[in-house]
C-alpha cells in the first residue's frame, strides 16, 4: 500500500518519503539504511502518514511536502489547518506591495 510519510529526527528536523510498505521502510530508517540523512539523525519516529491509490500519487505529495517550510510541515502533521493555511500564504516582500497596490 503506497505511503507518504514524515519522519521526525532526533534534532528535530522532518524527513519525508513515500513507499510501499511503510513498516518496513521505517525499520530501514530506524536501523541506519532508510537514507544518509535520517541515518545521521536516529532515533527517527513516524509523525505523519497519508495513504494513496497509487504509488505516482503517493510519490507526487512527497516531493509538494518537501518543497514545505518546517512550520508548514508542523502544522500537516498537527492537522491544524488554519495554520497550514496561514503558512500556506505567499510571504515575499513584493507579493505583498501588489496585493497592497
Amino acid at each position: 500500500m503506497p505511503y507518504t510519510y514524515i519522519l521526525e529526527c532526533s534534532d528535530k528536523t522532518y524527513y519525508t518519503g513515500s513507499t510501499w510498505d511503510l513498516e518496513r521502510r521505517f525499520r530501514q530508517h530506524s536501523d541506519g539504511v532508510g537514507a544518509n540523512y535520517t541515518s545521521k539523525r536516529l532515533p527517527v519516529v513516524i509523525v505523519y502518514s497519508l495513504y494513496f491509490d497509487s504509488i505516482k500519487d503517493a510519490f507526487l505529495m512527497e516531493k509538494k511536502i518537501q518543497k514545505w517550510s518546517h512550520k508548514k510541515k508542523k502544522a500537516l502533521i498537527e492537522n491544524n489547518i488554519e495554520k497550514l493555511k496561514e503558512e500556506a500564504e505567499c510571504k515575499n516582500e513584493s507579493h505583498s506591495k501588489n496585493i497592497a497596490a
